[in-house]
């Protein structure tokens, strides 16, 4: 039986000698790393030497779906990006949703693997299992929207898919990202700044293929029984469809873990001003749907036309308002809404984006900032006008934004106020202040991302009770708990599926879902020790590259040493070191890096030689 779930072939795109070919790939290969973020590292690991730069041609870039990308599968209109991030060095993939991963795969690909560098600036385009590299120096400078129309009209068809970069790309802004019909983003890390320094502006792609599905009937039934999960879950059936991902605003700043001007309280007073409810009474204009999304979480939004932040668009988003909300002490839904607009336009990571205005707004409340650098601009805590002027700056590398441009931590560093960078890996943590949330902060501090918040999703057992609510303030049993999600989270990135399935389904939802769409006989075994064995490999990776270990599982002292000081979470920090020793133990760790037993254990014997051959293996 041929294997389903498939194309069957993989793009390499050579931009520094404008050559491409198609290739191929092992079934034991794709069955030991599935797709998407797993075969992403693999491919990293076998061929990028970790400890390279970013920014340089010899890092490369891969874009990749997975077996059930463009299939009957729920939720499965998604893609990734995985290369080594500008932002934090680490192995670093992104996933994005809209409409552009599944028309990768019906041009009939799998993936596409981007080396080198071109002189000039270059746009990829694929359709029905050809592809050609086409000028793109009329399209350098363009924003994301004009991008895409113009590629569109270029190729003379509107159903044509556009992932592409904005200005911030283009120069190199470590928090730039890839955006691909027009509102959807592989946000963290950089990735858009990869595709700057190869000088490839987009990806364009069209198909009229489908993947093949080995056993119908296995896979018809577990699509049904996966939907019939989604649907009659109370987050993915009724919040999320009604009130977008901003139904957690009001949720999570009630629970005193909304993360307040830079990290230093957990309640914004203010902030049901922009929650998912006044965005549906407000600005909202119609939902959003991924492709072949039953749930619609997307939210499409018009600022009235008054006031000076006229705009329209996707999103905003839970993470968006919250970072351009109370991480900058802002309540002004319009001044939010335009920045989430810019960030779509100028491709930058809304997340890191409103994270380090933030950042900026505390060091000038300390008076670290001179006058001269801000060009009469104040940035105080609140001032919306404030924060739409900075997104612009920053994509462009214009003054101050030239700084912010860095991200967080080299911010901080710069005005010589290191402890001010609330960051994990070089990346600005997201919506959840983990001091009221033991198992979240574990899930940071050990991010191989960097910090994020899409590794674990502790918030789902911590404050949503999913599977099951749990103490959110002890620390017993939160690393067998963490470690469970960080693995599952790699599969279903792998799969790749959205993440929100998991608050319906998990990992043995998917075997029939993996098994019937490429016919393997995958048992629930083997599909958690390909999370593990994903997990680990990417610790890997990060020890390569800068000696990841124990002294990056750490968080940034305000989260550890200040104690919360007001709201539900009152007088917590996270007991990190409560939990550390046991996530090491569990994962069959030592000070954070794999041992031997354990990677021969997942079936990583190279990778255990390749630590021993530089003196990085513990013993």
């Amino acid at each position: 039986m041929p294997l389903g779930g498939y194309m069957g072939k993989i793009l390499r795109v050579n931009l520094t000698e404008q050559k491409l070919r198609d290739e191929t790939l092992p079934e034991e290969v794709l069955r030991k790393w599935i797709g998407g973020r797993g075969l992403g590292v693999y491919l990293m690991l076998k061929e990028v030497d970790p400890k390279v730069d970013p920014l340089s041609p010899e890092n490369k870039i891969i874009l990749l779906t997975g077996p059930l990308t463009g299939t009957a599968a729920p939720e499965s209109g998604r893609w990734c990006s995985v290369t080594k991030a500008p932002l934090t060095n680490t192995i670093h993939d992104s996933q994005s949703g809209g409409r552009w991963g599944p028309e990768l795969k019906f041009a009939g690909y799998d993936a596409v693997i981007i080396e080198g560098a071109s002189e000039k600036p270059v746009y990829l385009w694929i359709h029905d299992g050809k592809a050609e590299l086409r000028d793109a120096r009329h399209l350098w400078g363009k924003d994301t929207h004009a991008t895409t129309d113009m590629i569109l009209e270029e190729l003379g068809d509107k159903n044509i898919k556009v992932l592409c970069i904005g200005p911030a790309g283009e120069n190199l802004v470590k928090i730039a990202c890839l955006i691909n019909d027009k509102g959807r983003a592989a946000g963290r890390g950089g990735h858009g700044a990869v595709f700057g320094s190869k000088k490839l502006k987009a990806v364009a792609v069209r198909g009229t293929m489908r993947p093949p599905i080995a056993d119908e009937t296995r896979f018809r039934e577990a699509v049904r029984a996966n939907t019939d999960k989604i649907k009659k879950s109370p987050v993915t059936g009724e919040s999320l469809p009604k009130y977008g991902t901003a139904v957690l605003v009001n949720i999570i700043n009630k629970h005193g873990i909304f993360p307040t001007r830079n990290f230093q309280t957990g309640v914004h007073p203010t902030a049901d001003k922009y929650s998912g409810e006044t965005i549906a009474e407000t600005v909202l204009t119609k939902r959003v749907a991924c492709w072949g999304c039953i749930i619609a979480c997307g939210r499409y939004t018009r600022v009235p036309v008054k006031g000076p932040f006229i705009g329209e668009g996707d999103g905003p988003e839970y993470e968006t308002v919250w970072a351009f909300g109370a991480q900058t002490g802002t309540d002004d839904l319009a001044a939010i809404c335009k920045a989430n607009y810019l960030c779509n336009e100028l491709g930058l990571d809304t997340i890191s984006m409103g994270h380090v205005i933030g950042t900026l707004m505390e060091l000038y409340e300390k008076g670290k900032i001179p006058a001269e650098k801000l060009r009469g601009l104040e940035p105080n805590w609140g001032n919306g006008a404030a924060v739409v002027e900075l997104t612009w700056r920053t994509a462009y590398r214009s003054g101050i934004g030239d700084e912010l441009a860095e991200g967080a931590k080299v911010l901080a560093e710069k005005y010589g106020a290191p402890e001010l960078a609330i960051v994990v890996r070089g990346q600005e943590l997201p919506a959840y202040d983990p001091r009221g949330v033991q198992a979240h902060g574990l899930g940071y501090a050990t991010s191989n991302r960097g910090g994020c918040h899409l590794r674990a999703y502790m918030i789902a057992p911590e404050v949503l009770g999913v599977p099951e609510l749990v103490d959110r303030f002890t620390t017993k049993g939160k690393a067998e708990l963490v470690k469970t999600f960080q693995d599952g989270f790699a599969v279903v990135d792998s799969l790749v599926l959205c993440k929100f399935n998991t608050f319906a389904t998990w990992v043995e939802d998917w075997v029939d879902l993996l098994g019937g769409a490429t016919g393997w006989n995958i048992t629930l075994e083997e599909l958690n020790k390909i999370g593990e064995r994903i997990w680990n490999a990417e610790r890997v990776f990060n020890i390569l590259s800068f000696g990841d270990g124990r002294k990056y599982d750490i968080l940034p002292k305000r989260l550890l040493e200040e104690p919360m000081p007001e709201g539900p979470a009152k007088g917590y920090t996270v007991k990190l070191e409560e939990m550390l020793d046991e996530y090491y133990s569990i994962r069959g760790w030592i000070d954070g890096r794999p041992t031997r037993a354990k990677l021969e254990e997942l079936d990583l014997k190279e990778l255990a030689d390749r630590l021993e051959a530089e003196g990085l293996l513990p013993s």
